[in-house]
């Protein structure tokens, strides 16, 4: 199982109207993260970005904007949108924007998991603002356990999530950032 899914054919007229409809990270950190906040902000201090990932995004020579689908009380979102942030600040080719899903369905209903509204979803787009993948909502590795955990029906969702955030702690993005280089490789 992938978490890594084909682009919408169907995509907006322009993404760059959802673009510019996002939230930059700090924004996005400072008016918008009302639940959790000390979880948020604590990925994000931990979250150095990984040199290795920050060369090879930089070696495929190309600009890249990221619309991270996203809300503030969503416990993957808080382990895996800091890392985007903390890329694209490292990157002068890597831009990002938040998206709330709760307040464009329609965005989200064109990124759905499985007939599903999950979330994160990274919309990876072209420096024209053209999709060329899509990531989410949790690295494929990962989004095979809960799911399998889930349907064995063994333990209470909130054990699975704790070993979830086991997980995050324990990857730091590494994953996450690996499958959204390939995406993007596949398209140069």
């Amino acid at each position: 199982m992938t978490t890594v899914q084909e682009t919408p054919t169907e995509a907006p007229a322009s993404l760059e109207f959802w673009w510019n409809a996002g939230l930059t990270w700090e924004r996005y950190l400072a008016d918008e993260i009302t639940e959790h906040r000390n979880l948020w902000e604590g990925v994000y201090r931990k979250s150095g970005t990984l040199e290795w990932a920050v060369e090879e995004f930089e070696r495929m020579g190309r600009r890249w904007n990221l619309i991270a689908i996203a809300e503030d009380w969503c416990g993957d979102a808080s382990n895996l949108v800091p890392i985007f942030a903390r890329l694209a600040e490292a990157s002068p080719l890597i831009d990002l924007r938040i998206v709330k899903r709760d307040e464009h369905p329609e965005l989200m209903d064109l990124y759905l998991t499985n007939g599903s509204r999950s979330i994160p979803v990274v919309v990876i787009m072209d420096e024209a603002f053209q999709p060329v993948g899509r990531w989410g909502p949790r690295p494929a590795e990962l989004q095979e356990f809960v799911i399998t955990e889930k349907r064995a029906g063994e333990r209470p969702a909130s054990e699975i999530y704790k070993d979830a955030r086991r997980w995050y702690a324990r990857d730091r993005g590494e994953t996450t950032l690996r499958e959204v280089l390939a995406i993007m490789a596949e398209a140069v």
